[in-house]
């Protein structure tokens, strides 16, 4: 099964937890419909991204200040040829950025958001106006875990969800509450 197999099959199957979510997994699914090349760089008019919210035993949440944007958001970013799922993706880009080794991966998304990006293409190519269809995960990390700023990050740090950090990214909150509902 590919990658673009996958995505279409979770997001046919997932039950989204609120209303905004169901409507962005059907803007996700008519973006994939499109073809494979949704799930990449090379389809300008949007692509399909994967995020993760990273939860520790005290319920708290890990969040990166973006280098370039200047916000505090969940980690996460482009699909790579070497995903094998959605759900992987998240796993692989949140180990890059907060260097946590043995994170918990939860395979069912908890939140899907669409929000325009200006982003590069893989080889260093300026940044042109495009947009993320960002399918989102849980993960925990394993008792004792430290983490390590990545250099996509200007910051790293774990917050309780009732004392989020500010300038904070359009789209974290409403990942907070279906996080919840699993830990």
């Amino acid at each position: 099964m590919s990658l673009y197999d996958d995505a279409v099959g979770v997001l046919t199957s997932w039950t989204a937890p609120s209303e905004a979510a169901e409507l962005n997994r059907k803007r996700t699914l008519a973006l994939l419909a499109d073809g494979p090349d949704a799930m990449t760089r090379a389809h300008r008019a949007g692509h399909v991204t994967a995020s993760a919210l990273v939860v520790d035993d005290a319920g708290r949440v890990l969040l990166c200040l973006h280098g370039r944007l200047g916000l505090w958001m969940q980690l996460g970013g482009h699909c790579e040829a070497g995903d094998a799922t959605l759900a992987a993706a998240a796993l692989r880009e949140a180990t890059e950025e907060s260097g946590i080794p043995g994170l918990l991966l939860d395979p069912e998304p908890i939140d899907i958001d669409v929000h325009e990006v200006r982003c590069g293409a893989a080889d260093g190519e300026p940044a042109t106006p495009s947009v993320h269809y960002d399918v989102r995960f849980l993960l925990r990390a394993p008792a004792g875990a430290v983490e390590r700023i990545s250099d996509e990050s200007a910051d790293l740090a774990w917050f309780a969800t009732d004392a989020l950090p500010s300038p904070l990214a359009d789209g974290v909150i409403q990942q907070i509450a279906p996080a919840k509902a699993r830990f």
